[in-house]
């Protein structure tokens, strides 16, 4: 298997975008997976690390990266010393960042990917997104979303006094709990998704979705509930569902991830997305 670590892609008037591709070490074209992350994740998150080792081992051409306004740095890719970038960051932003590094690979990988079969992975918040791309460009094969969000609007609280606040101050901070972070988010964040709504709602491009989908959920997720999963497979009836028994949002894993191999769970999730995009 074959690493290439914290790769980057520029892009005129845009921020950075810091990759990893994990591969096998044979010749020929490969099928692609591309993972995006969740809201306050990055790709060197607990165990996904070995979650590319695995889909390298099954053959995949495996992308994670960080979306370019995720709080992150070039030089600093974990975690969040770029609060300021974090503030600025929308879906629109993460929607371009995924369109960004789809024809990153198409151009550079070209002679060693399956053009045909390009699949996108979203974990939580990345599962709107990649939901959202899937339905749009042609150039997707499969969507996986993984604990993926149903819906974006809600989550802003519109009428609340927090959200009240927010459009007074032009800014809110939300609590990471790891990292003690007060992380900001900016009012252009509302403002953004409210001038895009008919493209960011999520349920309108799961039903328009015309290519295979597989939801997968853990039972016992308390961040984004199972109700969520189970609403996206009612919009796409000819979905494939799959609940993991026993399971919170990240799969029984946590960042640092000190162990070797994966959780029962998520090593269940890496092998039913395994056999769902191979079918």
């Amino acid at each position: 298997m074959i690493k290439l670590k914290n790769r980057v892609i520029e892009s005129q008037n845009k921020s950075p975008i810091v990759y990893d591709v994990f591969k096998p070490k044979e010749d020929g074209q490969k099928p692609v997976v591309i993972f995006c992350h969740g809201y306050k994740g990055f790709k060197d998150w607990g165990a996904w690390d070995l979650v590319a080792q695995s889909f390298a081992k099954a053959g995949f051409l495996f992308i994670k990266f960080n979306f370019s306004l995720n709080g992150g740095t070039v030089e600093q890719p974990i975690d969040f010393p770029d609060l300021e970038a974090f503030a600025k960051n929308n879906y629109s932003i993460e929607l371009d960042d995924l369109n960004r590094v789809i024809t990153h690979v198409t151009n550079v990988y070209k002679n060693e990917v399956a053009l045909d079969n390009i699949n996108i992975i979203g974990h939580s918040r990345g599962g709107g997104i990649v939901l959202i791309k899937g339905e749009e460009d042609s150039r997707v094969n499969k969507v996986i979303t993984w604990a993926g969000v149903s819906d974006y609007k809600s989550r802003f609280m519109i009428g609340t006094p927090q959200f009240v606040a927010w459009k007074k101050t032009g800014r809110m901070f939300v609590k990471n709990g790891r990292t003690k972070q007060e992380m900001p988010h900016d009012w252009q964040f509302y403002k953004n998704f409210d001038s895009n709504e008919e493209r960011l709602t999520i349920k309108r491009a799961v039903k328009s979705l015309n290519k295979p989908l597989l939801i997968i959920h853990g039972d016992n997720d308390t961040s984004v509930k199972i109700e969520e999963g189970k609403a996206l497979k009612k919009w796409q009836p000819n979905a494939k569902f799959q609940i993991i028994q026993n399971s919170d949002h990240v799969f029984n894993t946590k960042h640092p991830w000190e162990e070797n191999k994966l959780s029962l769970q998520l090593e269940t999730v890496v092998n039913k997305t395994i056999d769902f995009i191979k079918i």
